[in-house]
Order: C-alpha cells, then structure tokens, then sequence
C-alpha cells in the first residue's frame, strides 16, 4: 500500500476515533468501564500510533489485543488486532462491562521505547456512524442512515433509563433492608440495657437488705 492510501486511512480512523484517546507502554494494559444494558451491540473504532506523528511507520507487528469483561470478570471477547481496527460484541446482561487493551508488539524499540497514543471511539446500537456516508450523492441514503442512527440511539437511552430505574429499586431494597435491621438492633440494645439497669438495681436492693441498712 502506497504512503497516500496509508495516511488517507490514518485520515478516516483519526475520524472515527476522535471520542477519547490514552496512552500506552510496552506490553501495557488499560481499562475502561461503561456501564451497558442487556442485549446491546457495541462497535468500538480504535487507532494506535505514537505521540511522536513524525517518526510513525504503520509495522505488522504493532498491533492491539482487546479484551471485554462483563460485570463478572467473565471474558465476553478477547481477540488481537492491528495498529487500528474495529471490534463489535453484544452484552449478555445488564452492568458494568470492562474494555481493556494491551499492546502486543514486541519490537515496541523500534520506537525508541515512546509510549503509544490509543485513539477510542465506543458507539452504540445497531447502526453506526458512517463518515463516508456524508460524501455520498443520494440525500435519501444519508438522511436513512442518520435516521436508524437515532433510532438506535433512543434506544440505547432508553434501555439505560430502565437499567437506572432497575439500578435504583435495588438500592431502594437495600436500603430499607439496612434500616429494618439498624432498627431492630436499636431495640435489642434498648432492651439489654434495660435489663441490665433493672437487675443492678435488684442486686443493689438485695445488698442493702443483706447489710442492713434498709
């Protein structure tokens, strides 16, 4: 592939993965959390290249091993990729799902030790942006396209509305459960000391009859 098509694809994925970027060192895993309702598509758009644009040389053996954990620590996917790619995979359940990447070059020198920048972009729903989509000559296709986008979107808005409400009648749960108990407690501890003022005062009384001086 000649440099042009390599910076024009460079070009689009620095599009795509505008939403966040970290860095990364050698053999270096990073984690992040989102929370995700059931039974959702998740499509995440990554890019890795060093901080240092000027001395980037796209290598097959740069490359990304993306791992996805459910709120378990359960392995949803785990599969290495490139210098930039593209991973999709469906939550199972409800919670917090772990996204973590590592680099698995090993001629990480051939950058002089630079930590590396990971370009991130973690879309939700079915339909995704396509940037491409916009250059195109048929308005209906891209009005289309934009269209199933917020579909999905206000879906994906409304799943974590009831993935907060659920979230919410659990802690509602918990918390009345708390307040049952610290009030039970409250009354056992009334009650034992109570019992122990009642019987000081009959050992006091039954002390002063035995002296004699009641």
């Amino acid at each position: 592939m000649s440099l042009r098509g390599i910076g024009f694809l460079l070009q689009c994925y620095l599009m795509l993965a505008s939403a966040m970027y970290f860095d990364l060192g050698e053999q270096e895993e990073k984690c992040i959390i989102e929370e995700i309702p059931e039974d959702m598509l998740v499509t995440g758009y990554f890019l890795l290249e060093p901080w240092n644009l000027k001395s980037f040389s796209p290598s097959p053996h740069l490359g990304v091993t993306v791992t996805v954990r459910d709120h378990n620590h359960e392995v949803v996917m785990s599969k290495r990729y490139g210098a930039f790619g593209k991973f999709t995979f469906t939550t199972h359940a409800s919670g917090q799902q772990y996204l973590c990447f590592q680099t698995n070059s090993t001629r990480f020198a051939v950058y002089a030790g630079e930590r590396m920048k990971l370009h991130l972009d973690i879309q939700m729903g079915e339909h995704s942006v396509d940037p491409n989509t916009e250059k195109t000559k048929d308005n209906m296709e891209t009005l289309e396209n934009s269209l199933s986008h917020l579909i999905d979107q206000m879906m994906y808005i409304s799943r974590q509305q009831e993935y907060q409400r659920e979230k919410e009648e659990m802690f509602r749960h918990i918390s009345e459960d708390t307040n049952s108990k610290v009030l039970w407690w409250a009354v056992v501890q009334t009650s034992v000391l109570l019992s122990v003022g009642f019987w000081q005062m009959k050992r006091l009384k039954d002390f002063f009859i035995a002296k004699k001086l009641v």
